[in-house]
C-alpha cells in the first residue's frame, strides 16, 4: 500500500462509488475518463464558497463548469477538442423548454414521416471520409445523413447544438465500433453481419433523455451565472482579453493521464462524430493534444521526481520515455501559464491519475505539486480516490507479449493547491 502523510491520504468518502454521475446535464454524452461531477462539486463547495470566477484547462465536456454555474460562479473553460467543446457548450446552455418542445414535436412529426414513407423527396449529403464504408453501414450513413440534414436547417443555434449533441452519441452508437472501448475496434464480422440499429430510435432516446438532464440544471442554475468556452490550448498561452492576470479564483479540473497515443485516446474516442459535424482535421486530434509531439532529445527538467522516473523508464525503452517526457514538458508548460492567472490565495484542483509505463509508477500527484511550488504555490492536500465503475482496464498489456500484464490505475488523486502571495 502506497506511504501516505498528513496532507495525503485516503478518504472513502471521496469514491461516491453508488452515486449517480449522470445527473443534471452530465447525462448528454459519454466521454472518456470524465470527472464525476460529485468531485466537482465537493471542491467546488470546499475551495469555491467565495469565488466569481472558475477556469477549467481540459475542460472536456464542462464536468466543472456545470457544477460552477449551479453554484452561482461563472465559469470559462477551454479544449482543443471540438466535440467537447460542442458538449460543453450544449450542457451549460439555457433553452426554454417550452421552445425546445415544439421543435422535438416537430422533429417526431418527421421522423414519423420518414418511416412511413409520407416524407418529401430530400437531397441528403454522405460525408466522405476515409473508411466511412468500414464503420458504418450503407443504411446506417443513409440515416445519419438524413437526420444530419435536418439540425443542419434548424434556425435556432442553441436547439441545433442541443441537437447536435444527440447525434453526435448516435454516431457512436449506430457504427461498428466496439462502444465499450475508447479506441477504435471494429466488431467481429458475424456481429457486424447482424447489426442493424434503429437510427431513428437511438437518436430520439438521446434527445429526450437529455431533455430531462436539462430541465434539471435549469432548475438549479442561478440565472445570471455564465459558461464560456474556448479552443485556446493553455500549453502556448492564455489570451489575457479572456483571462487576465490574477483573474481567476478557483481552477478545478482534470488533466489528461498522459499522451493520447498511448494512454486515454480523446480524439479516436471522438473521431467519427467529428467527421460526421465536418469539424475540421478530425484525424489529428490526438496528435495536438498534451503529449502529442515526441521530442527528438530529452533535457533535464530540474524536478528530480520527475527527471529520475523518465531516466528509469528509459533505461528500459527510450522511445517511451520521449512519450513520458513530451508529455510533462506541455504539463509544465501549461501549468505555468495557468499559475499567472489564479488569484493570490485562490485554489487549483487537479484530479489526476498516476499511471504506469513500463511497469513503472509516474507520481503525477506529487509531480504537480511540485510543478505548482514553483510557481508560488503551497499544497494543501492530497485526496485518494478509488476509482469506481470507470471504464478504464483493471490490467493491460505493457509489452504486447502473450501473458504479459501489469495493473493500470485504480485510483485518482486529487491535489489542491493555493497560491501564495508574493514576496
Amino acid at each position: 500500500m502506497e506511504a501516505v502523510s498528513q496532507k495525503k491520504y485516503f478518504d472513502e468518502s471521496w469514491n461516491f462509488a453508488e452515486a449517480d454521475t449522470k445527473i443534471l446535464t452530465h447525462c448528454f454524452h459519454n466521454y472518456p475518463a470524465m470527472m464525476i461531477p460529485q468531485v466537482a462539486e465537493r471542491l467546488i463547495s470546499q475551495y469555491g464558497s467565495d469565488a466569481r470566477l472558475l477556469f477549467d484547462p481540459y475542460c472536456g465536456t464542462g464536468t466543472s463548469l456545470v457544477e460552477a454555474n449551479i453554484h452561482n460562479i461563472n465559469a470559462i473553460g477551454t479544449d482543443l477538442n471540438p466535440l467537447a467543446r460542442l458538449i460543453a457548450k450544449a450542457k451549460t446552455t439555457p433553452i426554454e423548454i417550452q421552445l425546445l418542445d415544439k421543435f422535438l414535436k416537430d422533429i417526431n412529426e418527421w421522423i414519423f414521416s420518414i418511416r412511413y414513407g409520407k416524407a418529401e423527396n430530400m437531397s441528403i449529403h454522405i460525408p466522405k471520409f476515409d473508411n466511412i464504408d468500414y464503420w458504418f453501414t450503407k443504411d446506417v450513413q443513409i440515416k445519419l445523413a438524413v437526420l444530419k440534414n435536418y439540425i443542419e436547417n434548424l434556425n435556432h443555434e442553441a436547439i441545433q447544438r442541443f441537437f447536435y449533441v444527440a447525434f453526435s452519441e448516435t454516431v457512436r452508437e449506430c457504427s461498428l465500433t466496439r462502444n465499450g472501448e475508447f479506441k477504435l475496434y471494429r466488431i467481429t464480422e458475424k456481429n457486424a453481419n447482424r447489426f442493424n440499429p434503429d437510427v431513428f430510435a437511438i437518436f430520439e432516446s438521446k434527445l429526450y433523455r437529455n431533455r430531462k438532464g436539462l430541465i434539471e440544471f435549469q432548475t438549479k442554475k442561478d440565472n445570471n451565472t455564465t459558461s464560456r468556452i474556448y479552443s485556446f490550448n493553455t500549453v502556448d498561452h492564455i489570451p489575457n482579453e479572456i483571462l487576465p492576470s490574477h483573474s481567476v479564483d478557483i481552477v478545478v479540473t482534470s488533466p489528461p493521464y498522459g499522451d493520447s497515443r498511448t494512454t486515454v485516446a480523446y480524439g479516436q474516442f471522438s473521431r467519427l462524430a467529428n467527421q460526421w459535424l465536418d469539424f475540421s482535421d478530425a484525424i489529428n486530434i490526438d496528435s495536438e493534444l498534451m503529449g502529442g509531439k515526441r521530442p527528438i532529445t530529452m533535457e533535464k527538467f530540474g524536478i528530480p521526481i520527475l527527471d529520475d522516473v523518465i531516466e528509469q523508464i528509459g533505461d528500459k525503452d527510450e522511445r517511451r520515455a520521449k512519450d513520458v517526457y513530451s508529455f510533462y514538458r506541455d504539463y509544465i508548460s501549461s501549468i505555468k501559464n495557468i499559475a499567472t492567472v489564479i488569484k493570490t490565495w485562490g485554489f487549483v484542483c487537479y484530479v489526476v491519475g498516476n499511471r504506469r509505463v513500463k511497469s513503472i509508477t509516474l507520481p503525477t500527484d506529487e509531480i504537480t505539486a511540485e510543478i505548482f511550488r514553483n510557481y508560488g504555490f503551497q499544497h494543501i492536500e492530497t485526496i485518494i480516490r478509488k476509482i469506481p465503475n470507470k471504464r478504464m482496464p483493471s490490467k493491460n498489456s505493457p509489452t504486447n507479449e502473450k501473458g504479459i500484464v501489469d495493473f493500470t490505475m485504480n485510483h485518482e488523486y486529487i491535489v489542491v493547491m493555493q497560491k501564495q502571495a508574493d514576496e
